[in-house]
C-alpha cells in the first residue's frame, strides 16, 4: 500500500501507482500532460483546453463546480485530482466514493511546486517532476532581475462584470501580481469580492481585465474607462496570473511583454 499526502494533509492511501486519472482542474490536466501522464488520463473538464487537443481525446465528465459522477464512475479511476478553490466541498464528498481523492491548495509559487512535486511522487515521474520545478525557478529568478529597479505600481484586477468581482487577497493572483511589483488595491479584501466599481476609492495605476473566467474583450476596455479615465486599461491573460502548473514555465516571459506596455 502506498501513502501519501495531499495539500490539505489529508491521507490518500492507494495500492499502486495510479494509472486511470481524472484531473478537474485544467492547470492540472496542462501539468500532468507536461509529467509524460497523458495517456494515464482518462477524464477530464469541459475546461481543460491545454494542450488543445486533449478535448477531443479524453472523456469530458463535467465542469469544475459539477461533474456527472457516473460517467466518473464508469471510468474507473485510480485517482481524482481536485483543488480546494475551483471544486465544490460537497462534490468532493461525493467523488470520495468511487477512488481516492488528492486535493491542491494553491496560494503561492512554493505551493505549485510543492504540488508538482507531489505529481511527481504520486505518479512516479520523478525526473520530469525535477525538470519542470528547475525551469520554473530559473525563469522567476531571471524575472526578478528584470523587474528589481522597476518602480511600485498600484492595480485593479477584475475577474467578472455584472456584477463586477475582482482577485483580492489571498488568491494565486494577488500573489502574482505582487511578484510584478503590483500593489492591489483590493488587498484588504479577501478572495474574489463583489464591488460597486462607481465607488472605488483609489485610483490605481493600471486596471487589468482578465480572460478568464470573464473573458474580457477589447470592446470592455472603454466601457471601464468611463469609470478609470486617468487608469491604463490591459487586457491579460488569466491563465498566465492563475494557472499554476506548469503553465509558470511560461508566465514569466509574459509578464516581461506584459510590463513594456506600462513603463
Amino acid at each position: 500500500m502506498l501513502i501519501f499526502k495531499d495539500q490539505l494533509h489529508r491521507i490518500i492511501q492507494i495500492p499502486t501507482v495510479p494509472k486511470r486519472i481524472v484531473s478537474l482542474v485544467p492547470s492540472q490536466t496542462e501539468l500532468l500532460c507536461d509529467l509524460g501522464l497523458e495517456d494515464a488520463i482518462v477524464g477530464i473538464t469541459k475546461f481543460c483546453v491545454h494542450p488543445n487537443h486533449v478535448l477531443a481525446s479524453k472523456t469530458i465528465v463535467g465542469g469544475t463546480k459539477q461533474v456527472h459522477y457516473n460517467k466518473i464512475k464508469a471510468l474507473q479511476p485510480d485517482i481524482i485530482l481536485c483543488n480546494k478553490e475551483e471544486n465544490a466541498k460537497d462534490m468532493m464528498h461525493e467523488l470520495e466514493r468511487i477512488a481516492p481523492v488528492h486535493i491542491s491548495d494553491i496560494y503561492t509559487l512554493d505551493d505549485s511546486l510543492e504540488l508538482i512535486k507531489m505529481y511527481g511522487d504520486l505518479f512516479d515521474v520523478t525526473d520530469q517532476s525535477e525538470k519542470i520545478i528547475t525551469r520554473i525557478k530559473k525563469s522567476k529568478a531571471e524575472f526578478e532581475d528584470f523587474i528589481a529597479l522597476k518602480p511600485l505600481k498600484t492595480v485593479a484586477y477584475f475577474i467578472w462584470k455584472s456584477p463586477w468581482m475582482v482577485a483580492a487577497n489571498h488568491t494565486f493572483i494577488n500573489y502574482m501580481l505582487t511578484l510584478n511589483k503590483l500593489e492591489n488595491v483590493f488587498s484588504k479584501a479577501q478572495r474574489y469580492p463583489e464591488i460597486n466599481i462607481e465607488t472605488i476609492k483609489k485610483v490605481p495605476d493600471l486596471v487589468f481585465l482578465s480572460s478568464e473566467p470573464y473573458p474580457f474583450k477589447q470592446d470592455h476596455i472603454e466601457e471601464v474607462e468611463t469609470y478609470f479615465p486617468d487608469s491604463k486599461i490591459i487586457l491579460v491573460d488569466g491563465e498566465m496570473f492563475s494557472w499554476y502548473g506548469s503553465r509558470l514555465i511560461k508566465a514569466f516571459d509574459y509578464f516581461k511583454d506584459l510590463n513594456g506596455m506600462y513603463y
